[in-house]
């Protein structure tokens, strides 16, 4: 059974609330802006994200945005919606299919595969498209929390 979820109104998911077939999404759009910001913030300058010239010569034919860009859009989902807070990457595999470029819309989505009860690890499904086209999956291993916190006060 797969059902789109949002996010929890306490801001994540406990593991107990999980179950396989579990998808949430998120659209991101590929900006200017963005790529600037991943750039400085990886220190990743490669001329084939930053310099039009360059990457006009390349086999895309144009700046694309770096892979990784794309990626964190799942770690947004992660993070914020599926499982949500409280939930920790302990490892990640991905592959990219197809580049992104400045304007593409990148909808991550990423779903419940699998669930270990016994360690609260969930394998998740992590899919990103640009309009029906694949351009990158692979899948993530996270732990989750089995309870919340309580509220301070």
């Amino acid at each position: 059974m797969t059902q789109t979820v949002q996010q929890h109104p306490s801001g994540g998911y406990i593991f107990e609330e999980l179950y396989v077939g579990m998808t949430a999404e998120k659209a991101v759009e590929v900006t200017e802006a963005r790529i600037q910001q991943f750039a400085e913030a990886s220190d990743d300058f490669n001329p084939v994200h930053m310099d039009e010239a360059f990457a006009s010569k390349t086999a895309y034919r144009g700046r694309i945005a770096h892979g990784l860009l794309s990626a964190s859009f799942g770690s947004a989902v992660v993070g914020m919606i599926l499982p949500g807070a409280g939930a920790i990457f302990l490892s990640q595999r991905t592959s990219f299919h197809k580049p992104v470029k400045i304007g593409d819309v990148v909808v991550a989505r990423i779903s419940v595969a699998s669930m270990d009860a016994e360690s609260a690890r969930v394998v998740l499904r992590c899919e990103g498209l640009v309009g029906e086209d694949l351009v990158m999956d692979g899948e993530a291993t996270v732990r989750v929390p089995r309870r919340r916190r309580p509220a301070k006060g």
